[in-house]
């Protein structure tokens, strides 16, 4: 009997990795015999370096950056053995690394994330899966274009400060000493959103908020994306306003397809595919997947749906085991999954939950292997 499992991390208690132990343990209870085959996985986000580094083997490496406002941290990001570098943005840009009193998308800036591409690239990297989840920006991807030697100028020629709030003031984007590695790199970027990069439905009113920004400053950041937007068409024949996730993470999606050329896909598809999961089912008795807590929002694309929609596909029944199960989680019964577990069950709380994690995992999945087993008769 051959096991795949393949869970999402349990936030705030176990990775992905640690999952897959736990049920592995849990499996062996029930099946000495089984052949299992752990898939760590993610969904873009938060996580998914750490999952793809320890599902495809590889290291993570650290370098000198610049946080959003400038200031120079420790930033990590992952290079597997394949020599793929596994980037998530927020390690150098991201909204956690600033106070809430530091929040200004006027003057934060993706800088940092470019220098992580460089670095990455120096390291040899040509291949590269980026997520974009978390910024603490809205400058379009400019100031990462400027790390890799993309030079925005203003009327007079000079080079535009960081932030979103100069983009008002560009004129001009020269890409003739962009660094040309980029050019022979692939990029395929976690993108879970399908928003434009302006109005209503654009980065700056719909996610700017949540970096800081205030009324007035959304009208001023949607204007400083149009101008970019206007350049990139004029200067570079980019023409990326209108499609669908240039509005992410403040406008990366649109600057990671201008400037990087990269390619927008949702962060479990990408995640699926990165770790070769179809071809790890072959020959599958069964699948397991799971997450911190399934609801109606895992239907939106994140791992465990798609884990789940794969497996149906394929032929293989899918059982899922997560930290609870709430409203919306059993449309996923209708979508493949055959079963489907809780730890919060049988009185245990949160904190109990939190705390015991991989315990119940393990008992978790020995009755799931039992009753499976006992279901299908051998």
């Amino acid at each position: 009997m051959k096991i795949v499992i393949a869970p999402d991390s349990f936030k705030g208690s176990l990775t992905a990795a640690q999952v897959c132990a736990a049920v592995a343990s849990g499996i062996r209870r029930a099946r000495s015999d089984a052949e299992i085959v752990c898939v760590p996985m993610a969904d873009g986000g938060e996580g998914t370096v750490r999952s793809l580094i320890d599902g495809l083997g590889g290291e993570i490496v650290s370098c000198a950056a610049e946080d959003p406002l400038g200031r120079t941290i420790a930033a990590n990001y992952g290079l597997t053995e394949g020599g793929t570098a596994v980037i998530e943005i927020a390690q150098a840009s991201g909204l956690t690394l600033l106070a809430e009193s530091e929040r200004n998308p006027l003057v934060t800036s993706t800088y940092g994330a470019g220098q992580l591409i460089l670095d990455a690239l120096d390291r040899g990297a040509r291949e590269f899966i980026i997520g974009i989840g978390g910024s603490a920006t809205n400058d379009g991807g400019a100031g990462m274009a400027q790390a890799l030697g993309c030079r925005l100028l203003d009327k007079r020629g000079k080079e535009l400060p960081r932030g979103g709030g100069a983009l008002e003031k560009l004129v001009r984007i020269d890409a003739s000493e962009m660094d040309g590695r980029i050019r022979i790199s692939r990029f395929t970027v976690a993108c879970d959103v399908d928003n434009p990069l302006l109005g209503e439905r654009g980065a700056s009113k719909v996610f700017g908020p949540q970096k800081g920004a205030t009324p007035e400053m959304t009208g001023r950041l949607d204007r400083g994306l149009a101008v970019l937007a206007g350049r990139l068409y004029g200067d570079l024949g980019k023409d990326i306003a209108e499609i669908p996730g240039a509005g992410a993470a403040g406008g990366l999606g649109a600057g990671c397809i201008a400037f990087l050329g990269a390619n927008l896909i949702r962060g479990a598809e990408l995640v699926i595919a990165a770790m070769g999961l179809a071809a790890r089912l072959e020959g599958a008795s069964f699948i397991i997947t799971g997450e911190g807590r399934t609801d109606s929002q895992t239907m939106g694309g994140k791992t465990v749906y798609g884990v789940v929609n794969l497996a149906k596909k394929l032929g293989v029944p899918a059982v899922i085991i997560s930290g609870s199960l709430a409203d919306g989680a059993e449309k996923l019964l209708d979508c493949g999954a055959v079963r489907m577990y809780a730890l919060m069950q049988n009185g245990v709380t949160l904190e109990s939950a939190m705390q015991n994690g991989a315990a119940l995992l393990e008992e978790r999945s020995e009755y799931a292997v039992c009753e499976f087993i006992r279901g299908r008769g051998n």
